[in-house]
């Protein structure tokens, strides 16, 4: 019913131009079943350069509109939670200002979700940590730094100021599946620390309320932790480790305008000296 809505035609009309385009490529695109309609490994193959194709329409529209003194365009967005929640309303708000034509998409996911949206052009750009992006270009951006994260007043050895690793070996951990902490698994793999763990959650706040009430520690990126409302206690950890925020685009060298005025606004904004 959506699709009918969004495309102005009937559901026959739909069928049929579908059923036609898989005719002359000669192999179908979708898969239709009780849980509804999916791409086929063919159909997956495609995408990506059906997005480029759309993507580059618009980068033509922008171009001339550009040509005709007119500061327009959309550009679209991938974010994970805590740049989501720390960065992009004040993004939002002074990018609007100096190009109020501009229309901007944003799109929340994980760290898998920006890097597949960016890949298959769903996303002009994207921000990921430097190493979720793998092959993707990317401009690093801001160091954030790992802290491990306890129940509030919980007593351990040592400094107060930090917490090393071989304390952490002692404890319980609440983890996150690799997409949404890739930083963090990498840290745990390179200090050799096997954790153990009953709770493995998606999201920041489920990791952090669990581990308010006891069930374990957990080890976060400190922009996370300016969102968490529950009582815990945070320490710098030893080894110290960080994660590098970046905003990544396929092809930083080829944008439409006004991905390149919103890809060069979060240059400016957002780029420590260290990466400047």
């Amino acid at each position: 019913m959506e699709a009918v809505l969004i495309l102005g035609l009937t559901p026959s009309a739909i069928s049929h131009a579908i059923s036609s385009m898989e005719n002359e490529l000669g192999f179908s695109v979708l898969t239709r079943g009780k849980s509804g309609v999916t791409l086929t490994n063919c159909g997956e193959q495609l995408l990506p350069y059906i997005n480029a194709v759309l993507n580059s329409d618009e980068s033509v529209k922008q171009v001339i509109a550009e040509m005709n003194g007119l500061r327009q365009g959309k550009v679209k967005i991938g974010v994970f939670s805590s740049v989501c929640t720390n960065w992009m309303p004040e993004i939002l708000q002074t990018f609007h200002k100096k190009y109020e034509g501009v229309t901007v998409e944003v799109f929340q996911g994980t760290y898998d979700d920006v890097f597949y949206w960016i890949k298959n052009g769903v996303v002009d750009l994207g921000f990921l940590s430097v190493s979720s992006a793998k092959d993707i270009p990317i401009e690093p951006l801001y160091r954030d730094p790992l802290l491990c994260v306890l129940p509030k007043g919980m007593k351990k050895k040592g400094s107060d100021e930090y917490m090393d690793i071989e304390e952490m070996r002692s404890y319980h951990f609440v983890t996150q599946r690799d997409c949404t902490d890739a930083d963090i698994q990498n840290f745990l793999r390179a200090n050799s620390l096997h954790i153990q763990s009953k709770y493995h959650v998606v999201d920041d706040l489920s990791t952090v309320a669990l581990v308010e009430k006891g069930f374990g520690i957990c080890l976060m990126p400190e922009l996370v932790m300016n969102d968490i409302p529950y009582e815990v206690d945070c320490y710098r950890i030893r080894p110290e480790a960080s994660r590098i925020i970046g905003i990544a685009a396929l092809s930083p060298g080829f944008m439409a305008p006004a991905v390149k005025k919103m890809y060069h606004h979060i240059l400016e904004r957002y780029r420590e000296e260290e990466f400047g």
